[in-house]
């Protein structure tokens, strides 16, 4: 526990796990718990129509549906595995989110609140968390969500998983304490796995001295 300050008297707790390990649900029970929780992922959604015309002008005008939205599959094909691509989304999407993202800590004024990212480490809250939760499940377990989830070929999922072999390094080398969580259980609704959730959710927030 470090107990780190942010400049306000309120709490920044970081929330992310690896591809299909259920950091949403873990986010629902915090939310049940009465901590206000951000999207992180759904604020890149904004922050993507926002900048949808330098999107376009970027990556093509094929993107754009019958209804003006950018398709996010099609974009997440063209860029995914290549850096270069990457990084020129992320230069137009990622200061709009982190602008987002500002305001709505600001907004907070409870004891604490919540970022979950699949991409924490990339957030302008990144350096003033408290302190991170990060959802783990074994890669079989995650594989079969995926694959229920997405729809995806067994290759293209494949490849996803691979592109976070060095997601668990981005973390260690913060200064931010990390706090892993167990989310194996197959079934989300099983009352058995969501107890175990529930307690070391509690277990964690006692520790920080949280509720």
């Amino acid at each position: 526990m470090n107990h780190k300050k942010t400049g306000r008297d309120i709490r920044l707790i970081g929330l992310t796990g690896t591809y299909c390990a259920g950091k949403n649900f873990v986010a629902g029970l915090l939310k049940d718990r009465g901590l206000p929780v951000l999207d992180v992922d759904k604020l890149g959604y904004e922050a993507i129509e926002t900048g949808r015309d330098a999107i376009t002008a970027r990556f093509g005008a094929d993107l754009r549906g019958s209804d003006g939205k950018i398709n996010r599959r099609l974009l997440g094909e063209k860029v995914f595995g290549k850096p270069a691509e990457l990084a020129a989304l992320a230069a137009i999407v990622h200061p709009e989110a982190n602008r987002l993202t500002n305001e709505w800590i600001a907004r907070q004024k409870g004891a604490a609140c919540v970022i979950n990212a699949a991409l924490l480490h990339k957030t302008s809250a990144f350096s003033r968390l408290d302190f991170i939760i990060l959802v783990r499940a074994p890669f079989l377990t995650r594989l079969l969500r995926a694959r229920k989830r997405d729809r995806l070929p067994w290759l293209s999922l494949l490849k996803r998983f691979g592109s976070q072999k060095e997601f668990t390094a981005q973390y260690l080398s913060g200064k931010a304490d990390i706090y892993n969580i167990d989310n194996r259980g197959l079934s989300f609704n099983s009352r058995y796995y969501r107890r175990k959730l529930e307690n070391r959710i509690q277990l964690i927030l006692s520790e920080e001295g949280i509720q």
